[in-house]
């Protein structure tokens, strides 16, 4: 029914009691009652209908129940922790209570907008790893996203401008090398002499090494002449060959794309 294709937001927040005072401990009671209503709110007529329920107030280790069960109904649940803490929390409750489900998350930058320095390259790739399997539809059945209040404040690029940001290369087919290369430096990789973090590339004649955001690892490309003759998966440390590819999806590392347009 629609429940099955609801979209399910369980937003946390602490130190609110129920008659509006902040910095007061919820009592066991206020504790059941929180646990009766959230059960109530996915059960409510309404969340049926309009196919999204909006659950905050849940107690900490009750919340991540609750996420389970929707995932177990097929639902897509977005959390939105208070903090990185709080995240990681509960990363650790889903892997217990559903370890087969898909749980992806969403981190804030580790600095502030404006700053002068740059956001963690590995965070930008996690960042940008998720916003292009989300506007791709690449995530399979449903899944839990986790972030958290400082992520889901900050301005992300259109679904559309991610969808159309991409390189696809395909073994045995022709490939632009100069394409890929400006590529690469319009969507935010540095050239180093090895890669070891996501968001490098390296250029050794006709070889290609990427590490692309996601968790997966760096991928090689081996051109022979303009023709993609190899592609794989390898690990950074001993450089062996750890999955043999056929196609290779590369998606920007910055959230800052250098097209025409900007």
């Amino acid at each position: 029914g629609a429940r099955s294709r609801g979209f399910f937001l369980l937003q946390i927040s602490r130190g609110v009691a129920r008659n509006g005072r902040r910095g007061s401990a919820p009592s066991p009671v206020d504790i059941r009652a929180e646990a009766d209503t959230s059960a109530q709110a996915m059960t409510a007529p309404a969340s049926v209908t309009s196919g999204r329920i909006t659950l905050s107030g849940a107690p900490e280790g009750f919340d991540a129940k609750l996420l389970a069960r929707e995932l177990g109904r097929g639902a897509t649940v977005v959390h939105v922790a208070r903090d990185d803490k709080r995240l990681e929390a509960m990363r650790a409750a889903l892997a217990f209570l559903a370890p087969n489900a898909v749980v992806v998350d969403f981190p804030a930058w580790d600095c502030l907008p404006f700053d002068r320095v740059s956001p963690n390259p590995d965070i930008s790739a996690r960042r940008m790893a998720t916003l292009a399997a989300l506007a791709k539809g690449a995530l399979p059945g449903p899944f839990v996203l986790l972030t958290t209040l400082s992520a889901a404040a900050q301005k992300v690029p259109a679904a559309e401008v991610l969808r159309e940001a991409s390189f696809v290369a395909e073994v045995g087919h022709r490939i632009d090398e100069e394409g890929l290369r400006a590529f690469l430096v319009r969507m935010g990789f540095v050239q180093a002499p090895t890669v070891t973090e996501p968001g490098d590339y390296a250029i050794r004649g006709g070889i290609f090494d990427i590490y692309p955001p996601g968790q997966e690892g760096p991928v090689r490309l081996d051109l022979f002449g303009d023709v993609l003759d190899g592609a794989r998966r390898f690990d950074v440390a001993s450089q062996r060959t750890t999955e043999t590819l056929k196609r290779v999806e590369l998606a920007p590392v910055s959230e800052v794309i250098l097209d025409e347009a900007a």
